[in-house]
């Protein structure tokens, strides 16, 4: 009943039904390991709420280059902890990063590299100020002072930003991504493969900053995606399945129409 089925045309049904399945359970499984990631980045947020700061270098090491050049990138697991670091603010080398978003208002993230003792430095982000009311959203802002003298941040440990480009402009440093490479090109030391996103600060922050908010990923969506693939390639099995049984009951004269009934000549109920 089923001998159709190692005919060519047959077998090639099968094997594109096949290869669609494995390519749909593959792209569940890309979109697995991707939920999986994203769930260790937001528990690594939360922890990081509650957990102590690490020193500096313990979450970044410190860069063995000359001045222009940048340490390693912090490993994965390090990302979105809290580390602390002391030094003195370079205001001479203040970036001001535009086109930033906080509460659906676009505004600048404003970066100062923290010198250490040992003559590296760190990129901090102090927060985010509004761009000067009507003069549109690049003009550069006034910003507020950072403190003299020696200085402790508590932060937490963020990665680098890839693209963008940094410009000198009205004596301050100015770039759309914070692209810690392309930042340490314009600086006469060694930067820090990662940069610190301000949490606390001694002396403290000025209080016209405003905390750049530390967003959740969207993993339960990626999670969506795993159970979609995979249903589409239960599916693609499924329906084979099915097309190959109809085309037996067609082979054998199962499937014959019915005689369709003529319900008028049926004798009227009593």
């Amino acid at each position: 009943m089923y001998r159709f089925l190692l005919t060519p045309r047959w077998l090639g049904y099968l094997a594109l039904t096949l290869v669609a399945a494995a390519l749909m359970v593959f792209l569940g499984n890309w979109q697995l390991d991707r939920y999986r990631g994203r769930t260790a980045i937001n528990e690594r947020i939360d922890a990081g709420s509650a957990m102590a700061p690490a020193p500096l270098r313990d979450a970044l090491p410190a860069p063995t280059g000359g001045a222009g050049s940048t340490g390693p990138a912090p490993a994965e697991q390090v990302t979105w902890t809290r580390a602390t670091a002391t030094g003195r603010y370079d205001t001479a080398n203040l970036v001001l990063v535009r086109g930033r978003t906080v509460d659906s208002k676009v505004g600048f993230e404003v970066l100062t590299p923290l010198v250490l003792a040992d003559g590296t430095a760190v990129l901090v982000d102090r927060g985010w100020i509004p761009p000067v009311p009507g003069s549109g959203a690049t003009a550069q802002p006034p910003v507020p002072a950072a403190p003299t003298g020696e200085v402790t941040v508590t932060g937490r440990v963020v990665s680098s930003e890839s693209g963008g480009t940094v410009e000198r402009r009205n004596g301050k440093l100015e770039t759309r991504r914070i692209s810690i490479s392309r930042i340490a090109g314009q600086l006469p030391y060694p930067v820090a493969g990662g940069y610190l996103l301000l949490d606390q600060q001694t002396p403290a922050a000025d209080a016209a900053f405003r905390a750049v908010p530390i967003g959740h990923t969207n993993n339960w969506q990626n999670f969506g995606y795993v159970v979609q693939w995979w249903l589409f390639a239960g599916m693609s099995l499924v329906g084979y399945g099915w097309v190959a049984r109809r085309e037996a009951h067609r082979a054998a004269g199962l499937d014959k129409p019915r005689t369709p009934v003529d319900r008028a000549a049926e004798p009227a109920a009593t």
